[in-house]
């Protein structure tokens, strides 16, 4: 089995390295996320970063080219392990020095760093070393034990999926959503809680013109569909939006109407130091409010543990 795992780590690491390559060589989100990565922070310069993230991006797709190539040498695994090693090193210096950044080591996801992303580079790390004594093709060892080889591929992957960032928007998010429907919005738990400990922020927010905050915003009549981008410059003119702004380090990562309100989702940091933890901060916007119908508008808000789920408190 041990055997069978060494042969068929370059395949399984081809697979992680190619696709995180691509994300970095020709995404269109490289640009706008290096600014927003430790990376920039090392380097001093968003446009140097988006050009180092790309520069990688090249080199992971030929070391994941090498990889699936037959293995008359080890530099290909060994050249993978030094870069896990140095993507471990790299992570370390942005818990430290920016624990508030994305790492942009998927040029796709811009919340803050994680375990999973340790997680990620030890498994680069621990595949490159497995790939650099491989013995013979991954195609051969798979041939010779087609159903074992696949349930190890399988299981790779799906390990691997859960330590990457995307899943987030793929299946978190909607068990999430589920959750929400079933349980209650977490919102409605922690109104009247929030509120209070940010009373000096968010009670101007509830003007004369949002006295109906607490109850559903569709309760008021007929509405019109209003743009996402229309209720996002709404809500970042709010004075809800400025009391918890400097939670938020993401741009909107996900959105949804539910009951009259329009959840915007946010990813941030809570805390500072070593207590700092990934949070996702949920704004809860009238669905029909614009700039053209309300100056201040009906806006709740909650902070969640990334990870648990659990409601955190802001604090003016």
């Amino acid at each position: 089995m041990s055997a069978l795992a060494r042969d068929l780590a370059p395949l399984v690491l081809a697979g992680v390295l190619g696709p995180a390559g691509a994300g970095k060589l020709f995404g269109r989100g490289t640009a706008r996320q290096a600014p927003r990565t430790a990376l920039a922070r090392l380097l001093r310069d968003g446009g140097r970063a988006a050009l180092v993230l790309r520069v990688l991006g090249a080199a992971e797709l030929l070391l994941a080219a090498a990889l699936l190539a037959p293995p008359t040498t080890p530099l290909p695994g060994a050249a993978a392990a030094l870069l896990g090693a140095g993507f471990l090193g790299y992570l370390g210096y942005a818990r430290t020095a920016a624990p508030g950044s994305s790492c942009g080591c998927t040029a796709r996801q811009e919340a803050p760093l994680t375990w999973r992303a340790f997680a990620r580079a030890a498994a680069v790390l621990a595949g490159g070393a497995a790939a650099a004594l491989a013995r013979q093709p991954w195609w051969t060892a798979a041939a010779r034990h087609p159903a074992t080889a696949a349930c190890l591929v399988l299981a790779a992957a799906v390990a691997l999926t859960a330590l990457s960032a995307d899943p987030e928007r793929r299946w978190r998010m909607p068990l999430r959503r589920l959750r929400l429907r079933i349980a209650g919005h977490p919102l409605a738990a922690t109104a009247t809680a929030t509120a209070t400990a940010m009373a000096p922020a968010v009670a101007p927010a509830t003007t004369p013109a949002t006295t109906q905050a607490a109850m559903p915003p569709d309760a008021a009549g007929a509405r019109t569909a209003v743009p996402v981008a229309a209720t996002v410059e709404l809500l970042e003119r709010s004075r809800a939006w400025q009391s918890v702004s400097r939670v938020v380090r993401s741009a909107l990562m996900d959105h949804w109407d539910d009951g009259g309100w329009r959840i915007l989702q946010f990813a941030g940091v809570y805390g500072g130091g070593t207590a700092a933890r990934p949070v996702l901060v949920l704004f809860a916007v009238d669905a029909a409010a614009s700039l053209d119908t309300v100056r201040e508008p009906a806006v709740r808000v909650s902070v969640i543990d990334a990870d648990s789920g659990a409601p955190v408190m802001a604090t003016a």
